[in-house]
């Protein structure tokens, strides 16, 4: 179709960078392959922490990736995608729109002027962080007539860097989200630093979710990525967010 050739060339252009493809990895297996092997490595780790693979969502983490890669992805069965940049996510929304079933998780930080133009695209948003960005959600929900699921960002390293609301300051992020009437807070994020093991950053996020009801009350855990996502599950992910082990590295 022209318009997914036009918005496919738009993409390039998105970010410094963003011109060159997906590189396939040295073993030139395709998207396809990536995919059942990330699913492979998924049941894996779901069976040695005693937990079926559905228990775990699969979330390709499609940003900066072309078209035709995604609907790679799709046509091999993914149908959960995550988008860091609202522009970006809107153009691919539109090029897609012919696909039946996906759901598109904005996995990033938000900004609060941005949340009218997510809503209407994004099942799920990931990167929730502040009281201020839970009202935003809240009134733009109930304007556009939707029921998002949120999921609270944690900054467990304190990383300047990273978006997220500290530890202490979590519990009261949980009640202003109980209060919301246009909105579902289905569970807690994480980053973990770079340095270090991340498996005493996912191990934390599972305890804050204890301290603040539990499964019932934030029933999912985002955590996990390319690189750790097998010991994330290990830990107690529902929904891990992989990119690179599915599309390949860019360079």
């Amino acid at each position: 179709m022209q318009l997914s050739r036009d918005v496919e060339s738009m993409m390039h252009r998105i970010s410094p960078g963003s011109a060159q493809r997906p590189s396939r990895p040295s073993t030139a297996m395709t998207i396809a392959e990536q995919l059942q092997s990330v699913q492979d490595r998924i049941l894996a780790a779901a069976q040695r922490g005693g937990r079926t693979a559905n228990s775990v969502e699969l979330i390709a983490v499609s940003k900066r990736q072309t078209i035709s890669a995604i609907r790679e992805a799709y046509d091999a069965g993914c149908r959960h995608f995550g988008e860091n940049y609202v522009q970006e996510l809107q153009e691919k929304a539109r090029a897609l729109a012919d696909l039946t079933g996906v759901h598109w998780h904005h996995i990033g930080g938000l900004q609060r002027n941005k949340v009218k133009s997510v809503l209407p695209i994004s099942t799920t948003l990931h990167g929730v962080d502040s009281v201020r960005l839970l009202k935003a959600i809240d009134r733009q929900a109930a304007a556009a007539a939707k029921q998002p699921m949120v999921l609270l960002q944690v900054n467990l390293g304190a990383e300047a860097s990273k978006s997220g609301c500290a530890p202490d300051e979590l519990g009261t992020l949980v009640d202003c989200a109980a209060q919301s009437d246009n909105l579902q807070l289905c569970g807690l994020m994480t980053i973990p630093p770079r340095d270090g093991d991340p498996a005493a950053h996912f191990g934390r996020l599972h305890t804050l979710r204890e301290k603040h009801g539990g499964a019932q009350v934030l029933p999912e855990l985002s955590m996990g990525m390319s690189g750790d996502f097998e010991l994330a599950i290990e830990k107690g992910a529902t929904m891990v967010r992989v990119g690179s082990a599915i599309f390949g590295h860019r360079v």
